[in-house]
């Protein structure tokens, strides 16, 4: 297990028209089965451990190497004293998001920055779509544009920057 074997990428080519069910992840179809040595290393393992995001209700549609796309429900629990979303639950998600495109089947890859724009607010029941990409991967180190949408309106939009980490030692 390593690191992805290229050097440099731009994901936008490699995102396909229509995205392969079979990858997508989400706390309510996940099997007791035995699944595939792919499917218990970079995005699905690390989301099979995240419990802040299932906690949030946040579902995984579909991801592969270098692009995700997320689905989030704003609830009561998630407004702050303007009866708006608090922008952390919409960083949080966004962040997640992140994580999905940028953890390659074999890597551990983590976020070492990230910076979002709040472009309109968001209510109690609105359903939220966040779609991310990979901009640039260069070694160990990654470039990645999400934008969060509530229908054809974006609402935000996050920029992560990512470090893969060596393997680990034994």
């Amino acid at each position: 297990m390593g690191q992805p074997a290229h050097d440099t990428t731009t994901a936008e080519s490699e995102t396909p028209n229509e995205p392969s069910p079979t990858e997508a992840v989400s706390p309510t179809n996940q099997s007791t089965e035995a699944a595939p040595a792919e499917q218990l290393t970079g995005a699905a393992a690390m989301f099979a451990n995240d419990r802040a995001s299932q906690h949030l209700g946040i579902t995984v549609d579909d991801h592969g190497p270098g692009w995700a796309q997320c689905s989030m429900t704003i609830t009561e629990i998630m407004t702050n004293g303007h009866d708006i979303t608090h922008g952390g639950y919409i960083f949080l998600f966004a962040d997640t998001t992140f994580a999905m495109a940028c953890n390659y089947p074999g890597s551990i890859t983590v976020a070492s920055g990230g910076d979002i724009d709040f472009l309109k607010p968001t209510h109690i029941g609105d359903e939220l779509i966040a779609r991310g990409h990979e901009v640039v991967k260069q070694g160990r180190s990654g470039i990645y544009d999400i934008t969060v949408t509530r229908g054809d309106e974006i609402i935000a939009t996050y920029r992560g920057r990512s470090r893969t980490l060596p393997p680990r030692k034994q």
